[in-house]
C-alpha cells in the first residue's frame, strides 16, 4: 500500500471504528516493519560473524528447524513460510551444506530436513544473539517480561482472528 493510500484508509475505517481503527491499522503496520527489522538484526549479526554465505532468511529458517527433523510442509507451517520460499531456500541450504535432507521412509512424497553441524553452527550463532538480547531487552530497550506476555496474547488472539477469516472466509 501506498504512503497516500494509507491516510485514505484509515479515514475510512475511522469513520466506521473510530476508537480502533487507528491501533489496528498501526498494529498491521508494525507486525510487517518488526518482521523485516528481525531479518536486518540476524543479517547484521551475520556480517559481524563474516557469515556471508547464506541470508537472514535463511538463517531464520535454520533456527526455526532446529533440533527437529521436519519436512518442508511442516517448516511452511510452522514457520509461516510461503511454500515457494521455502523449497528455494531449503535447496540453497542443501547445496550449502547446511542442511541434509532425504526421502521420508513413511511418505516417499515428504522429503525430511535436519540440520548439518554447518547449520546447527549458525542455530547457535542465532540462538546466542537472542540470549545477548535477554540480557539487556529490559535494561535498555525497556520491555518487561509482562510487556512481552500480554503483547503475545494479544498477537495469538489476531493470529486466531485471521486464520478464522480465512478459514471460515468471514
Amino acid at each position: 500500500m501506498t504512503a497516500l493510500a494509507k491516510p485514505q484508509v484509515a479515514a475510512a475505517l475511522e469513520g466506521a471504528h473510530s476508537g480502533i481503527a487507528k491501533h489496528y491499522l498501526e498494529t498491521l503496520n508494525l507486525v510487517e516493519r518488526l518482521h523485516r527489522q528481525l531479518l536486518d538484526v540476524i543479517k547484521d549479526e551475520l556480517d559481524r560473524r563474516d557469515e556471508r554465505e547464506i541470508n537472514s532468511v535463511q538463517a531464520l529458517l535454520l533456527f526455526n528447524v532446529g533440533d527437529q527433523e521436519l519436512t518442508a510442509g511442516e517448516l511452511r507451517t510452522r514457520g509461516h513460510y510461503l511454500g515457494s520460499n521455502v523449497s528455494y531456500n531449503l535447496k540453497k541450504l542443501v547445496e550449502s551444506g547446511y542442511v541434509h535432507h532425504e526421502r521420508s521412509e513413511i511418505d516417499r512424497r515428504s522429503v525430511l530436513v535436519r540440520l548439518t553441524r554447518k547449520g546447527e553452527a549458525v542455530r547457535d550463532m542465532l540462538r546466542e544473539l537472542f540470549e545477548r538480547h535477554l540480557g539487556s531487552l529490559e535494561a535498555v530497550g525497556n520491555v518487561a517480561g509482562h510487556d512481552l506476555e500480554t503483547m503475545n496474547v494479544a498477537l495469538h488472539r489476531l493470529e486466531r482472528f485471521w486464520i478464522d477469516q480465512v478459514r471460515f472466509r468471514l
